[in-house]
């Protein structure tokens, strides 16, 4: 990659590490004071009218992706009268669709007293709650828009350094509410107070990050027809959205079907700390997405499959690391946090880590397929859909929130981890995925020579309780997660070209 996309994925990933231990520890600790002074039952009230929110959002249509795939050639080529078009033609699409989601969440809002039949919260609360957050999401439609361009142009760290300053400011003032008030009204204002904050405060940011930037919505319904490709990878990209909303919205909302409001606020204690590490990962290793999407706008072949190989020893080695270490840490450390009732079966972790593997493994074919515009495959997403709900309604009906799990996890195995492989190999390398398959394997079987050693070696030298205290906890964590990653590191930089290429770089980077 260019010496200016590799200092932004750097700077992109540098923002969101720091932010992370911020939000981090915030969170743990912000949870701590809302389970114990609003109750497990609103925690897990705000949790579900959230995935609520979620199907809501299906409207967008993945408009905002197609926006973003639109701009790297114009980004690329500096054209800054076609960004403005397409922006222009952006805030056209996204202010008729932000009136769509209003008027459905108007209607869906009817419902409201059937969906929470079995709660003990008053209307009055549950509407207010509602609205609240609907209102918050059409922030995005109506005023936010334009960040697409931030995204497009590998300046994600802009749109994360505002976002998590509004949210730790956010975060305390809740925390501080709660504690002192007890109060669910006042814990809801100040949610949707500071999504307008967010929105005034980036706005004016992107204005001087971009001074020439200059749209206008109705010029954008003039333009419309200008961009057709706009609509078509909108279309194509409807379809892959309703698989993400499915695979990543419905489980706690099946988790509360199935069981109770607790439930989900103790299913998602656990996924509180999985999507915190996972979204660190993805922010980090992400934001070479755009840079993805504008390697491949150059068309250097040799380039593009060494980057990708590249891109995917990273993702196993961290998601590896990630994997063990939650595996043996996660129990402990929500004994400590929170005690001892809140830790769920074995089993439930199991299949949370399992599914959370593939979600940080999957990130490099996604960069790719995105990149060259691959979304035709529209069969793909409504098969992943369908298999996710069948599975999980009909496992969560015979097996609680074990049998919800396994719906997004047979789905993505044969769809994210089979079939997406092969279509970017056919369509986008235009070569066998037989190299992709044998590297692969490999990859598992480091993975899992380097899990089992590192067992037998830690098992051996440690007699900690790490759920005995939070300093024993921090130094059995450092020691297993130090034992596995060297281990696990050594072993692919040995075997793997990808993780010494990656490593080679980012020395050379270094040195300079």
């Amino acid at each position: 990659m260019k010496e200016s996309r590799l200092h932004k994925s750097i700077l992109n990933a540098r923002v969101n590490l720091i932010f992370y231990f911020i939000t981090l520890a915030l969170s743990f600790f912000s949870r701590k004071i809302f389970l114990g002074c609003l109750g497990a039952d609103f925690v897990g009230l705000t949790s579900t009218i959230g995935n609520l929110l979620g199907f809501l959002n299906l409207a967008e249509l993945g408009v905002g992706s197609a926006i973003g795939y639109v701009l790297y050639k114009p980004i690329y080529e500096n054209s800054h009268n076609e960004i403005n078009e397409i922006i222009s033609v952006f805030g056209y699409i996204y202010r008729k669709i932000g009136l769509i989601i209003l008027a459905v969440g108007l209607i869906l809002g009817c419902f409201l007293p059937l969906i929470f039949a079995k709660t003990s919260f008053n209307l009055g609360l549950i509407y207010f709650a509602y609205f609240s957050f609907l209102a918050s999401s059409l922030i995005s439609y109506f005023i936010n828009y334009r960040e697409t361009l931030l995204g497009a142009d590998q300046r994600n760290y802009v749109i994360v350094g505002y976002l998590q300053t509004s949210l730790v400011i956010k975060s305390l003032v809740q925390m501080c509410l709660a504690y002192y008030t007890k109060n669910y009204y006042y814990w809801v204002i100040i949610e949707l107070a500071f999504g307008f904050l967010f929105s005034i405060v980036l706005n004016k940011k992107i204005d001087q990050t971009y001074p020439w930037l200059s749209t206008n919505i109705k010029k954008g319904k003039l333009l419309f027809k200008q961009y057709p490709e706009v609509m078509k990878y909108t279309k194509q990209l409807f379809v892959h959205k309703i698989a993400t909303f499915v695979l990543s919205q419905t489980s706690p909302f099946l988790v509360f079907a199935f069981s109770s409001l607790k439930s989900v606020a103790f299913y998602s204690n656990y996924t509180l700390i999985t999507d915190k590490i996972s979204g660190l990962i993805n922010n980090i290793l992400g934001s070479t997405g755009a840079g993805v999407g504008n390697l491949v706008a150059e068309g250097d072949e040799k380039k593009i499959k060494k980057i990708f190989w590249e891109l995917t020893s990273i993702r196993y080695f961290v998601a590896g690391t990630f994997i063990f270490s939650l595996y043996h840490l996660i129990e402990p450390f929500i004994s400590l946090w929170l005690g001892n009732n809140y830790v769920m079966d074995k089993s439930i972790l199991i299949l949370i880590l399992a599914n959370s593997f593939i979600m940080q493994t999957r990130g490099t074919i996604d960069q790719y397929l995105y990149g060259y515009g691959l979304f035709s495959d529209v069969w793909a997403p409504l098969t992943e859909a369908t298999l996710n709900l069948s599975i999980a309604i009909i496992c969560g009906y015979f097996w609680g929130i074990e049998g919800v799990l396994m719906g997004p996890l047979v789905s993505m195995t044969l769809i994210v981890c089979i079939w997406k492989p092969c279509f970017l190999y056919s369509k986008g390398f235009k070569t066998s995925s037989w190299s992709y398959w044998l590297t692969l394997s490999k990859y598992f079987l480091i993975i899992t020579s380097a899990w089992i050693l590192s067992r037998i070696i830690f098992k051996s030298i440690l007699t900690i309780n790490p759920a005995s205290s939070y300093k024993l906890w921090i130094i059995y964590a450092l020691i297993t997660t130090s034992i596995y990653s060297i281990i696990s590191f050594i072993m692919m930089y040995t075997f793997t070209k990808g993780i010494r290429d990656f490593s080679y770089r980012m020395i050379k980077k270094i040195r300079r």
